[in-house]
């Protein structure tokens, strides 16, 4: 009887301090709420400054075991210029919030690890977000649940749902079976690991010629394991999987790719970033012919941080700020030109650190053989060049300081692409084949007459060196005057006349 009372008391006494512990963490989360929108405030504005949104909270309801509050998203202007939001809208967020240090959402889940509170969230059917709850048959599209540790550091788990727009008059269509998001974050969002997938999605619109084309993406998967560096840039590692992304015009497929897959890892080593980008497509279709696969291997080392940084924070304020004048979307040259304009004035700010690039390899490959382009550019600060060049040649080695690229074209692999280009095109393959040997030898013989090309053995070669001034074009070494008047100016010397074409060949 003793050891039952006992039980029964200490099963009271757990009770009671959950419970007070679960009041007190509510009272807790109310007292910080303010804290924690302003946080939230303080990034949005630091990753878009341009967005003129601003979050609030409405509508606390606090109990013993849960809470309840209105997360409400709106435009912060006055006017509906750039607002993603226009004024008055708004995109609300209905928080349930379970109170720790065991909250029963987690509880249901067998997740024992004590926590802050655990977040279930929903999207509000308003006016800004109707679109999307008649895609989903009056549900909202996010399902998320975030649990929040008392390190102020979170764990999300976001479900999407299957969507489906249909519109019969102008013949748009988007649908998509739904997906999984996975978020990670430290308490100040400096530290983001994240997993995702979304196993189909289709897109269906017109083109000029009212013809339907759609865009069909299947097996999608994302990743990342990332953080900000001191200058406020995020590297890592992050990853991308694509099963298949069709295009398809008018019912038939016209472009199909097959296992696309891109990594990326960047690093920062005394305010320098460094990193690979590599891309990888198994098979590239084109009207049911196979042209083959492509990779790409871009290494880019000695960037100087806080010039990274800054090139980013001004292109894209001064890019917003073009965006925002009246009247650029109906002159896109105008428009290209000021684009340009942007990036050359800020181009200086990422060769801070004498950066370089590299490409190793960009390939493509078939049945046939392999072509690859190779390159090696080392650039310089232009702060520390001549102030006012006086030549051209003092121009480019203010940023160049040396250049080092090689191509080498396949022309049994050429060959094979061309024949792949002429049947996709309507012609038998023993035509396309003859078609596309002449073409083929005709650029060799083409290349070698302009002295832009060698032919050694079966491959197109072309190399390219630049350092002081001094060029060395397929092992001839000229100063960059004399490259620029044979090659770009036609100034050296006049290229002899060109062949005649071969006949074609009769379909």
């Amino acid at each position: 009887m003793k050891k039952t009372k006992i039980a029964v008391g200490v099963i009271v006494a757990l009770g009671v301090i959950w419970t007070g512990t679960a009041w007190f963490t509510g009272k807790q989360l109310e007292k910080n709420m303010d804290q924690l929108v302003q946080n939230a405030n303080t990034q949005m504005n630091a990753l878009a400054p341009d967005s003129r949104l601003k979050l609030s909270y409405q509508d606390w309801h606090r109990g013993v075991f849960s809470s309840t509050v209105r997360l409400v998203l709106q435009s912060s202007s006055q006017t509906e210029d750039n607002a993603l939001l226009k004024p008055g809208q708004s995109v609300v967020f209905n928080e349930k919030i379970d109170h720790g240090p065991f909250p029963f959402a987690q509880l249901k889940k067998f997740n024992l690890i004590p926590s802050l509170a655990s977040v279930h969230t929903q999207l509000e059917n308003t006016d800004a977000v109707q679109k999307l709850f008649a895609m989903t048959k009056g549900q909202s599209v996010i399902q998320a649940d975030t649990r929040v540790g008392y390190s102020g550091a979170t764990a999300s788990a976001i479900a999407l749902l299957p969507m489906d727009y249909n519109n019969a008059q102008t013949g748009e269509r988007f649908a998509s079976n739904g997906g999984t998001v996975h978020i990670k974050a430290d308490k100040n969002g400096d530290k983001v690991d994240y997993d995702g997938n979304l196993d189909s999605l289709v897109l269906t619109a017109r083109n000029q010629l009212n013809i339907p084309i759609m865009f069909t993406v299947n097996g999608l998967k994302i990743s990342g394991d990332t953080h900000l560096n001191a200058q406020g840039l995020r590297i890592g590692d992050q990853g991308l999987d694509l099963q298949k992304f069709t295009v398809s015009a008018n019912g038939q497929q016209a472009v199909v790719m097959e296992g696309i897959n891109g990594k990326s890892s960047f690093d920062t080593v005394k305010d320098l970033v460094s990193g690979n980008i590599d891309y990888t497509l198994n098979a590239l279709k084109i009207q049911d012919q196979n042209f083959g696969q492509v990779k790409l291997g871009l290494k880019l080392s000695q960037f100087d941080a806080n010039g990274m940084k800054a090139f980013s924070d001004n292109y894209n304020r001064q890019v917003q700020a073009v965006i925002n004048e009246p009247g650029f979307a109906s002159n896109p040259l105008l428009y290209q030109q000021r684009i340009h304009d942007i990036l050359s004035a800020n181009l200086p700010l990422l060769l801070k650190g004498n950066p370089v690039v590299t490409i190793a390899p960009l390939s493509w490959k078939n049945d046939k053989g392999e072509s690859s382009f190779n390159l090696s550019v080392h650039f310089k600060d232009p702060a520390a060049g001549a102030a006012q060049p006086q030549t051209v040649t003092q121009a480019v080695d203010n940023v160049l300081k040396t250049l080092d690229g090689k191509l080498s074209v396949s022309m049994p692999m050429a060959t094979e692409v061309m024949t792949r280009v002429a049947m996709a095109e309507g012609y038998k393959q023993d035509v396309g084949a003859k078609l596309a040997d002449q073409q083929v030898k005709g650029v060799a013989a083409m290349g070698q007459m302009f002295r832009l090309t060698k032919q050694e053995d079966n491959n197109i070669v072309t190399s390219l060196q630049y350092a002081s001034g001094q060029v060395t074009m397929n092992g001839e070494k000229m100063t960059l005057e004399q490259f620029l008047g044979r090659y770009m100016l036609g100034g050296e010397a006049q290229a002899p006349a060109p062949t005649p074409a071969p006949a074609p060949v009769q379909q």
